[in-house]
Formats: structure tokens, C-alpha cells, sequence
């Protein structure tokens, strides 16, 4: 049997309290199914209930004038909302510090969802895997030469403990910021202006991420300096042109010096071999010297040993083979006449240039025998005929006797 059907109930009435519809099918009345449920919290609440006193409006109300199923509602739904502020997600790159009452939990929550009791517990996520960096523009900044630089550097770090960026200082990014400030400077006063323009920025920079973890260990920051960077160190604008020149002119004196460098590179190693060379040759020379020093000694040592078992063979051999070596470079002839002068000398070089005759070339034996009746007349006495015959013979055997 429908439920609004006549003796469903007993007083045909809906289960929604709302009266008698008769053959009415249409739904329940919204307002008299709000008035019924304020009811039931007002009971549950400690309300006056159906007899008590009602507002205009004819719903019961707490003795202060405020609903008691609106407070019901309101205390509903805040914890709904406390409850679904305690969730909270970690990722990967993160570590989260708990706070309870403003104590650090010992549990470090893993990657992924957690909940705490919100106002209880304070979670604070600290990305401990980002590489951060700040730059610092330093300008107008005294080196130790007294002079005047801008400088730009670059700091990269690490949020390594997260535990102490969160209790240990109260705002640790600014802590870096004058810690970094104060580094440059000390660092930059240390050191001359050419050192930093030029050669010195890695020293520079090393210096400062020292003395800048130093700092950073010291105030219990967490924080590690993983790099620092010189990006740029200038002087200032109004003496920048004569700095400039001054690097040009340094640049040119390292060209000059690289230039001489390798001119003694190439010249010393040339030098250094014909020196070699001259000795190499020096003691070529000294070893053939004594070698024919030493080949002269044992060849008059056998020659001495000859002359003592033969002197006048040996004396007369010598002086033979003397004569003919003299003779043999010599272009003229000597002539052994018999009768008046005992020798006749023929310029055969002078008869030669004469002729037309060059000494170079080999004559034959009508050209000695052409020369042979020139030179006849010459020649005086009996024997000029065998004279002739020698200088011949003589010719023949290219000028020697």
C-alpha cells in the first residue's frame, strides 16, 4: 500500500509531516521538510521543541536568538574544512619539517600524501634538490691598490639541512644576502684591480664561496654555496676608456712576448744543432788526424826498419819517388844536357798557352812529337837527338822525367 494512500498511517498523513493531500502526488513541501529537520536538532541540541517560544518566522531559536541547527551546521562543516586542511602533498624533491606546537617532530614525511592536524601541527616543505641562484651587483667597491671597481657575481646554492633553514634563523635567504654582500666586499678589498680584471676573478670567486660558507656555517643556515661566479668586474664608467687602453697595451706586450717566445724557439734548437754539428766535426777531424798521425808513425817505423837493412837502396828510393811527385804537378820540363849547362829548363806551360793548347785535355802522340821538334832546337851537343827522345818520352808521360 502507497504511503499516502487513506489508513497507511492511521492519519493519513505523509512520513514528510505534511498533512493530508489527499490524491495529491506532487512532492513534499521543501520548507515544511527544513522546519522539521531544525526541529529534530533543536531537539537533539537541547531546544524548546514544538512548545517553546518561536521567532517570526515560527522556528524554534535558542534563548540568544540564534538557531541551534545553524551552530550545529557551522561546527559541521569546520571541522569538514580543518579536517581537509590537514592533507598535504611532499614531492620528490622536497623535505618536510613538522612543528607541533612549535616542536620538531622526529618522523621526516616521505614523498607523497600525508595529514597533520591543522593548528597543531606546522608543516613546512623545503625543496632540497633546486640549484638556486641570486646575483649581487656590487658597485663602487675599493680594492686594495685604491682603486674603484663594479663587480657582478653570482651565487648558487643548496638548501642542504632542511631543519636548521627552518629553526635556526628567522629568514635565512636574507642572512645569504648580507653575508654575501659582506664576502664580495671583504674579498675585493684584499685584492688589487688588475688581479680582479684580468687573471684573479677564479681566485676571487673561490675566496668568496669560502668565506661565504664560513658565514653561512656560522649563523646555522642550512645552506651550502655550491658556486659562485664572477660574471663581470669593471671599472667605473668614467675611467673605463683609459682602462681600456691599458688592457691593449698589456695585450700587446703578451703579443710582443709570445712573439720573441717562439722566435727563440725556432732559432735556439737551429743553434743548439750546428753547434752540435761543429763538434760532431771537430771530432771527425781529431780522429782523422791522429789516425794519420798514427799511420805516418807506423809507416816511418817500417820505413826506418827498411833503411837499416838498406840505406842507399832505400835513401836513392826515397829520392826518387820525392822527385817524381814534385814533377808530376809541375807543367814544366827539365832537361839534362850533355856538355855546357848541365840542365835546360822548357817552358812547356808557356808553349802550351801558345799553341792554343788546353792542359786539361789529354794530347796525343803527334801532338808530343810536334812539341818534341820545337823544343829540338833548343837543345845543343851530341846528345841532342836522345834529348829530344827523353822530352818526347817525358811528354808522354805527361811532364815527368
Amino acid at each position: 500500500m502507497a504511503w499516502n494512500e487513506p489508513g497507511n498511517n492511521g492519519n493519513d498523513n505523509d512520513p514528510w509531516g505534511g498533512g493530508r493531500r489527499g490524491g495529491d502526488q506532487g512532492p513534499p513541501d521543501i520548507d515544511e521538510v527544513i522546519r522539521n529537520l531544525t526541529k529534530k536538532f533543536n531537539n537533539l541540541f537541547g531546544g524548546s521543541g514544538s512548545g517553546g517560544s518561536s521567532n517570526s518566522g515560527g522556528s524554534p531559536s535558542t534563548p540568544g536568538g540564534i538557531s541551534g541547527g545553524l551552530i550545529a551546521g557551522l561546527v559541521v562543516v569546520v571541522v569538514v574544512i580543518w579536517g581537509f586542511m590537514g592533507f598535504y602533498i611532499v614531492d620528490a624533491a622536497e623535505q618536510g619539517v613538522v612543528l607541533r606546537f612549535g616542536k620538531v617532530l622526529d618522523t621526516t614525511p616521505q614523498p607523497g600524501l600525508h595529514w597533520n592536524p591543522p593548528l597543531i601541527d606546522e608543516v613546512n616543505l623545503v625543496n632540497v634538490s633546486e640549484l638556486n641562484a641570486k646575483t649581487y651587483e656590487n658597485r663602487a667597491m675599493l680594492t686594495t691598490d685604491e682603486n674603484i671597481i663594479d663587480i657582478e657575481v653570482t651565487v648558487q646554492y643548496l638548501i642542504q639541512d632542511p631543519i636548521k633553514y627552518v629553526i635556526a634563523v628567522q629568514n635565512p635567504e636574507r642572512s645569504l644576502d648580507n653575508a654575501a654582500e659582506s664576502a664580495i666586499r671583504h674579498v675585493v678589498g684584499g685584492n688589487t684591480m688588475e688581479q680582479i680584471l684580468t687573471t684573479g676573478r677564479d681566485r676571487v670567486a673561490a675566496d668568496v664561496a669560502e668565506r661565504l660558507q664560513d658565514y653561512m656555517d656560522v649563523y646555522n643556515t642550512g645552506i651550502f654555496v655550491s658556486q659562485i661566479n664572477v660574471v663581470d668586474a669593471q671599472p667605473p664608467d668614467g675611467v673605463r676608456a683609459a682602462f681600456d687602453d691599458v688592457i691593449r697595451a698589456r695585450e700587446d706586450e703578451q703579443r710582443a712576448q709570445n712573439q720573441a717566445q717562439q722566435y727563440a724557439n725556432r732559432v735556439i734548437p737551429e743553434a743548439r744543432g750546428e753547434a752540435q754539428r761543429q763538434i760532431e766535426q771537430a771530432n771527425a777531424y781529431k780522429e782523422e788526424v791522429i789516425a794519420r798521425a798514427e799511420g805516418d808513425a807506423s809507416r816511418f817505423d817500417q820505413l826506418l826498419f827498411e833503411y837499416e837493412k838498406a840505406p842507399a837502396v832505400t835513401r836513392q828510393r826515397l829520392y826518387i819517388d820525392s822527385l817524381q811527385d814534385v814533377f808530376t804537378a809541375s807543367s814544366k820540363i827539365m832537361i839534362d844536357v850533355e856538355g855546357g849547362n848541365n840542365m835546360l829548363y822548357v817552358p812547356l806551360d808557356k808553349i802550351l798557352e801558345q799553341s792554343g793548347s788546353s792542359t786539361a785535355r789529354p794530347r796525343s802522340s803527334s801532338e808530343w812529337q810536334d812539341l818534341a821538334d820545337q823544343i829540338a832546337p833548343y837543345l845543343q851537343g851530341p846528345s841532342s837527338a836522345n834529348a829530344v827522345d827523353r822530352a818526347r818520352l817525358n811528354g808522354g808521360r805527361g811532364g815527368r822525367p
